[in-house]
């Protein structure tokens, strides 16, 4: 044949990163779209999603956009913004504040006597769908979410709010993952002679939905690096909870919290964007569970 010679990529995080460019480039063209929006937290994961989607269709076909609410810390945005700055793609600003606020103003009547709950979070999070949906429809540009494997396995994201959009690129990247490949990220820019794109404020922040105040992942999951091994035996090896509970080392009424946690999203996640496979067991077509 007399295609690419290509030397065997090093290391597992190597062929993972060049699979996820690969798809997304693929998926975005066969679609029939150009260019392709990634909503911004200055979180790790949407800065990874960033930084694939500029290798997959060049920096000029991307555009970030910052979102901030009610409960966005100073960071966020700077760090969104960083981010845009160093993979040179245009930002847009657009804050939910108002909406936020018309929305509650809108709902009082019916949630008189209620307290906040989710529901106030979600609203949050639906905004930020409708923002970028509303961009997407004017501009023709393909919404990129930004959910990783471990967040929708849990079900720790909002349907028709961060689950908007055409392509999850990561939807089968676990969180440990994604640290990982956006450190490549950061090594491969500098290997070109450029700026690594992700700031270190954002590999180093502790995750967070930022849906209320001081709010962090870990309020009601285990760290990630527990979640991820449980969720890699129970999806991928298929097993009981009894054994990953023996494996890990961990007490087996946290391990049945995430197995329960995991079955009662599949609804959540038939409804998700379609994703890019990189393991033996994906979302969606890899793993078809009857709700």
């Amino acid at each position: 044949g007399t295609g690419d010679h290509r030397a065997t990529d090093p290391t597992p995080e190597d062929a993972a990163y060049d699979a996820l460019v690969l798809g997304t480039r693929d998926y975005i063209r066969k679609c029939g779209f150009r260019s392709v929006l990634v909503g911004l937290s200055g979180g790790i994961d949407s800065a990874l999603v960033a930084s694939i989607a500029v290798d997959a269709v060049g920096k000029e076909n991307v555009t970030g956009v910052g979102m901030p609410g009610p409960y966005s810390s100073e960071h966020s945005l700077t760090d969104a913004r960083d981010l845009a700055h160093r993979l040179g793609i245009r930002f847009e600003v657009v804050r939910i504040q108002d909406g936020y606020e018309a929305m509650l103003h809108t709902l009082d009547p019916l949630f008189a006597g209620y307290n906040p709950d989710t529901t106030e979070e979600n609203l949050q999070s639906r905004l930020r769908g409708l923002v970028l949906m509303a961009l997407s429809n004017k501009f023709g540009s393909l919404v990129l979410t930004t959910g990783n494997k471990s967040e929708i396995a849990v079900g720790y994201c909002t349907l028709y709010g961060d689950m908007c959009g055409g392509l999850a690129v990561i939807s089968d990247v676990p969180k440990t993952m994604v640290y990982r490949l956006s450190r490549l990220a950061n090594s491969r820019y500098e290997a070109r002679g450029l700026t690594p794109p992700i700031p270190e404020s954002t590999l180093t922040k502790p995750p967070s939905a930022e849906l209320r105040p001081d709010q962090k992942d870990t309020d009601s999951l285990p760290e990630y690096e527990v979640l991820d091994a449980i969720l890699e035996d129970y999806i991928e090896r298929y097993q009981s909870v009894p054994e990953i509970a023996a494996n890990e080392g961990i007490s087996e009424l946290l391990v049945r919290d995430i197995v329960r946690k995991v079955d009662r999203n599949e609804y959540k996640r038939q409804q998700a964007a379609p994703g890019l496979r990189i393991t033996s067991k994906a979302f969606g077509l890899g793993r078809r569970f009857p709700i």
